[in-house]
């Protein structure tokens, strides 16, 4: 459905890789509401990804950019600037990937190496964008920034590694500058922790399915899908939040309200059922 909401607003999306990806249904559902964009992603992603349909789709401009290279954000921001002409409104950092997690090593057995750049990319990235559209002034007042977390920065699922310490920090860094910036800019700074979503990252995480499972029995809403995320992150890009700030903010159904749900319990009691296996033997 195409409206007005952010009519007149411009903003970037960092992440979009396929039509799987958040970000691409983000920056679908902005373009709906009116918005004038830049996408941005890694030149491998920019390569291996489809992005340029989105932005033939979209009318928008592809800036490539490695989100762990100042460099490289600054050239992105700056050059998004004069495409639109000055000051924009929105960001979304939709931005994460794990070595660890990608090879299948243990939490307990971590590599540092690997580790340290699960949070450059996933984490510091979200401060080196931060710091710079506040040296440049990029974003107008009353902009916002959001960045996608998932509720593994407050509990503990297996087979999220070290992503779940990234998202911690990243949840961190957006109270932490929030403040500034929202003081100073008045720009308001938040992060959505999502549902499991199946994007092309996410499959990657060991046992996704199960945890995709497991998230839509035990949520009473059932599991938010990458269309529902796009629209909750246009009402924060919107004037309707501008007050909203410094919050990690729940889209997932329910989920991290819930201790056991009903259907959860009836699934786990199937794996208590008596079966005759042992007369099978037998026979």
């Amino acid at each position: 459905m195409e409206g007005s909401l952010l009519k007149g607003k411009k903003g970037i999306i960092f992440g979009a890789l396929n039509e799987k990806s958040i970000a691409w249904q983000v920056a679908l559902k902005a373009w709906q509401q009116g918005a004038q964009l830049v996408l941005t992603n890694s030149p491998v992603a920019v390569r291996m990804g489809s992005i340029n349909e989105l932005a033939e789709k979209t009318g928008s401009k592809v800036i490539t950019a490695d989100a762990t290279k100042m460099e490289d954000i600054d050239n992105l921001l700056s050059g998004s600037m004069k495409i639109f002409g000055g000051q924009f409104d929105f960001i979304l950092h939709s931005i994460g990937m794990s070595p660890n997690v990608r090879k299948d090593i243990p939490y307990e057995q971590t590599s540092y190496e690997n580790m340290l750049k699960t949070f450059d990319i996933s984490a510091l990235s979200f401060h080196r964008i931060l710091q710079t559209a506040y040296k440049l002034d990029a974003i107008k007042e009353w902009g916002s920034v959001v960045a996608l977390s998932y509720v593994a920065a407050q509990r503990t699922l297996t087979g999220y590694n070290d992503m779940g310490d990234a998202k911690a920090l990243l949840e961190s860094i957006a109270r932490s500058f929030g403040y500034i910036y929202g003081r100073d800019r008045k720009v308001r700074i938040n992060t959505i922790s999502q549902s499991p979503t199946p994007t092309t990252a996410g499959a990657g995480i060991h046992g996704f399915d199960s945890l995709v499972d497991f998230s839509e029995r035990m949520s009473p809403l059932g599991n938010a899908t990458a269309e529902e995320c796009a629209d909750y992150c246009v009402a924060l890009f919107s004037d309707l939040t501008r007050k909203v700030t410094m919050q990690n903010l729940y889209h997932d159904g329910g989920f991290s309200s819930m201790g056991m749900s009903l259907k959860a319990i009836e699934q786990y009691k199937k794996s208590f059922e008596e079966c005759d296996c042992d007369e099978k033997d037998k026979g």
